[in-house]
């Protein structure tokens, strides 16, 4: 194949960008930080497009993915070793491993919960965003919902009790529970 080709291109971009968020949460469960994450994200994403070509089947991305990151992560944490915060490498090999099993029931469960957020009216999937949200402030969010401090994390808590029950009935159906 011609890494030139755009429907080459085209197609590795759409089977990355499918599935980054699930390459980059297993590379974090291996890594001590998120700016660790980071830096192992782009030597992966870049050792997957070079080697796109050798993948034979498109439907094998996720599994071949995780190979790449997985030894992306452990040549980095090699190159790393002189931290402590580094894992043994019989330690990493029992995350990683556990992480890839682990990794499909995960996913069901992200799908499941951004199904449950999408039922929700947009206000109240809005103020649950904005509390989640990186650097977001609680007070700030209490404020632009029009509850005090206390109230919204009364607030919050009770829906996030709803999301979970919803998630589990999602699964539950699903057979995935």
């Amino acid at each position: 194949m011609d890494p030139h080709n755009p429907r080459l291109h085209e197609q590795f971009l759409t089977l990355f960008t499918s599935n980054e968020s699930a390459i980059r949460a297993y590379v974090r469960r291996l890594v001590p930080t998120r700016h660790d994450a980071a830096d192992v994200m782009q030597g992966v994403s870049l050792v997957l497009w070079k080697k796109f070509r050798e993948l034979d089947q498109p439907s094998d991305f996720r599994k071949w993915s995780f190979g790449v990151a997985r030894y992306e992560t452990l040549a980095w944490l090699r190159d790393k070793a002189r931290d402590r915060l580094v894992l043994a490498d019989d330690v990493l090999h029992t995350v990683a491993q556990e992480s890839g099993r682990d990794e499909e029931r995960l996913s069901a469960q992200r799908e499941a919960l951004e199904g449950c957020l999408e039922k929700l009216p947009k206000e109240q999937r809005t103020m649950i965003l904005a509390a989640y949200a990186p650097d977001a402030a609680i007070q700030n969010v209490a404020k632009q919902s029009g509850r005090t401090v206390a109230a919204f994390y009364q607030w919050l808590h009770r829906m996030r009790l709803r999301l979970l029950e919803c998630t589990r009935r999602t699964l539950q159906a699903e057979g995935l529970a």
